[in-house]
């Protein structure tokens, strides 16, 4: 098992004006006076330069954090490769492979035609994963004249740390744009940092997709939130749709999950939409970038079935199939669009759930049925034995997003500052839509009560323009994603620290609530507008720059010695053909440190693989050595590791164990004082991965253990005729 320890010594929108930043010092002609060109211009280089350092600051900051925790300058290659644990080694064994191979040309052809990643097949590894970021990354290590000067690893981890830089400068962009003072983004990559345990894992993950991808999805919400202001020019309008496109490339092109992230902002773009609150011609943009990114990165896949039978691509044909049905669905009095509204909805659900289905059902699509497996079980849509969905189920980073996490967002202030902007908009955004759908109501009120209700509600529609709409349903659908499954919290916690310091550095915000307290002067609002922030700022350095401090100073060591022996065993004790079966896991460290063929792999994404690992899991199940052994030898193994930190686990409870999910589902008692379903049946067999121990006949005519630690025990398979 891997540990650290201490290292030893050695509408209603769209009519709004711009920005109220872009709209200062302006004479009541239209023009800028010299000064105050001069001070724009200021304010903008100083704000970059600001933008650009934080996000400098915080690569370095992680990278840091990385050597100090790992002393990853000073341990071994085999320790390093360790480190990069699970999914994480299979896919950074990509790039070791491409910077290995005789030429870019078979490298890639390696890849193409894969048979190490699944024994006794033949897969194409750039069809299946999203693995080209590491295939760009080893051509332009291999180009470079800087072999000499650096290792690939190091290229590859300072690329990962780099686009930290992306991810930071973007958020804080997002945040001026939203606010219009680039003290709100200085507020939120400092929030950002401060929260990181909440905010990213990069410097423990370093290959995991989401690490390419977020930056990239940063980027994309930048240029939206740029888009979605009033008065572009059509130079700037096209120019940020072509950095929408290329951001939303990009990120599709880095995560197999970018299609249900895309689906959710493709959801909030309807509902804007839907009441009126965005651009509706730019909403449309913004759908057909979506499916033509995601059918490039299709094609570049290899035309892969698993992104045709994409919800997104159904979902946003349907939204635009609907609108063409539906012509009149913005006119009419409130009851009318309602009732327009409440059809369109139905329509475009229908017709995303046709055509998905008719799509999986040309494609013979089944690759992601697990992921619906899984949320029917999670949500409480009946109980299940399916052996994947529980799998999932069982993994804390799939469950609800836990309590503690409110608690370490509130000492810095932001969930507090967060939920009151959250509440303030979400009112105004209720009223804006109330209003932008009761065009004929306000006709029935006549005289002076019309005109006071207008005004007033004028009031409310001034703080929430159309990027300001979009972000509030962007950050409302992300959390309930997050509260939902905590492995995507770090879509919303970085939004929230966007949205928080943009709702404390906002004029409208500031001016709707002292309007709310009859205590509205201009002067006052840009008083508070710049005083708070700086406040939040000072208490946030005094309370974590000591923190921090002491995080960059405290030095710990790589140490997983069992893993390092069992990496150099295989290496030096058997050949390079040989086909390893274990735990997803560890195998795909076996294949990153050694290079031997695998039976199994954490890329869960396929069916095929799905039933083949619940098949090699039997290792840890209740059954006949003859049968694991027959098994074994059906997928080409010649080796299986036992790992008795899973045989004896004690890290999950009752039920959720792996032995436990094997157990019911091959229909057997779970072992242990507790419940059991009422068909469930004692199995015939012992544990295999117990009773393997005892070295009895039955087992030794099947197996011999060639290696042992600790942790690990490893069998070589008998090859019967």
């Amino acid at each position: 098992m891997t540990t650290i320890r201490q290292r030893r010594v050695g509408k209603g929108t769209e009519a709004a004006e711009d920005q109220p930043s872009e709209e200062t010092n302006v004479k009541p002609d239209g023009k800028i006076p010299p000064g105050g060109k001069l001070w724009n211009i200021l304010s903008i280089t100083v704000g970059g330069i600001v933008a650009i350092s934080l996000g400098l600051l915080t690569s370095v900051y992680v990278a840091t954090l990385h050597e100090n925790d790992l002393w990853f300058s000073n341990i071994k290659e085999v320790e390093r490769e360790i480190s990069f644990r699970t999914e994480c080694g299979l896919y950074y064994s990509y790039y070791k492979q491409m910077i290995q191979a005789a030429s870019i040309q078979q490298g890639l052809h390696g890849l193409v035609y894969d048979n190490k990643t699944e024994s006794v097949r033949t897969i194409n590894i750039l069809e299946r994963m999203n693995v080209y970021q590491e295939v760009f990354l080893s051509i332009l290590y291999r180009i470079l004249p800087i072999q000499q000067y650096l290792e690939p690893v190091y290229f590859y981890i300072y690329t990962l740390f780099g686009l930290q830089a992306v991810y930071v400068i973007s958020l804080y962009v997002t945040s001026w744009l939203l606010s219009g003072t680039w003290l709100s983004g200085l507020l939120a990559a400092c929030w950002y940092i401060t929260n990181r345990v909440d905010t990213t894992r990069v410097e423990f993950t370093i290959p995991l997709r989401e690490n390419w991808a977020l930056p990239f999805f940063a980027v994309q919400v930048a240029a939206i939130t740029y888009l979605l202001r009033t008065h572009l020019q059509p130079a700037q309008e096209r120019l940020t749709l072509m950095a929408v496109f290329i951001a939303t490339f990009l990120f599709s092109l880095t995560w197999q999950f970018n299609q249900f992230m895309m689906l959710i902002q493709a959801l909030a773009l309807f509902i804007l939409d839907c009441l009126d609150m965005l651009p509706t011609a730019k909403v449309t943009w913004l759908y057909i970038i979506q499916i033509s990114g995601l059918l490039l990165v299709c094609v570049l896949q290899f035309f892969n079935s698993m992104i045709l039978g994409s919800l997104l691509i159904s979902f946003n044909v349907s939204v635009l199939i609907a609108r063409t049905i539906q012509k009149n669905l913005k006119k009419g009095g409130l009851l009318n669009r309602l009732g327009k509204l409440i059809l369109h909805v139905l329509l475009v659900l229908c017709l995303t759930l046709l055509i998905n289905k008719f799509i999986k059902k040309i494609l013979n699509l089944e690759s992601d049925e697990h992921i619906f497996k899984f949320l029917k079980a999670k949500f409480g849509f009946g109980a299940t034995r399916d052996f994947d969905a529980n799998l999932y189920l069982c993994e804390e980073a799939f469950g609800l997003l836990p309590l503690n996490t409110f608690s370490r967002l509130s000492s810095t202030l932001l969930f507090y500052i967060y939920g009151f902007v959250l509440f303030l908009l979400t009112v105004a955004a209720v009223i804006v839509a109330f209003r932008n759908l009761s065009t004929i109501f306000f006709s029935s009120i006549s005289g002076s009560n019309q005109v006071q209700l207008k005004e007033k509600m004028e009031e409310y529609t001034v703080t929430l323009k159309p990027d300001a709409a979009y972000s509030l349903v962007h950050t409302v659908l992300f959390g309930c994603l997050a509260l939902s499954t905590m492995r995507m919290k770090y879509l919303w916690t970085s939004h929230m620290c966007v949205f928080a310091s943009f709702g404390l550095c906002s004029t409208e915000v500031w001016k709707l609530i002292l309007k709310c307290l009859h205590l509205y002067t201009s002067q006052r609002t840009q008083v508070i507008k710049y005083s708070i922030p700086i406040i939040t700022l000072l208490y946030i350095s005094f309370k974590f720059w000591p923190g921090i401090m002491d995080e960059l100073s405290e030095l710990r060591e790589f140490y997983d010695p069992d893993t390092v022996e069992l990496m150099n065993w295989i290496k030096s004790n058997t050949p390079n053909t040989a086909v390893f079966a274990g735990s997803m896991q560890l195998l795909a460290g076996v294949k990153l440190c050694t290079g031997r063929t695998l039976t199994n792999h954490p890329h869960y994404e396929d069916k095929n693989l799905r039933e083949r690992t619940k098949q090699i899991y039997q290792i840890y199940a209740k059954r006949s050595p003859g049968d694991v052994h027959g098994i074994l030898r059906s997928f080409g193994t010649d080796y299986v590791i036992l790992e008795d930190s899973i045989c004896y686990e004690r890290r999950h409870s009752r039920g959720c164990r792996l032995r436990d999910l094997l157990d019911v589902a091959n229909g057997h008692i779970m072992d242990g004082l507790g419940e059991n379903e009422p068909d469930l049946k004692p199995s015939l067999y012992p544990r295999f991965c117990e009773e393997i121990k005892k070295n009895l006949p039955s087992y030794t005519m099947h197996f011999t253990r060639v290696f042992q630690n600790k942790t690990f025990h490893v069998y070589k398979l008998a090859k019967h005729k």
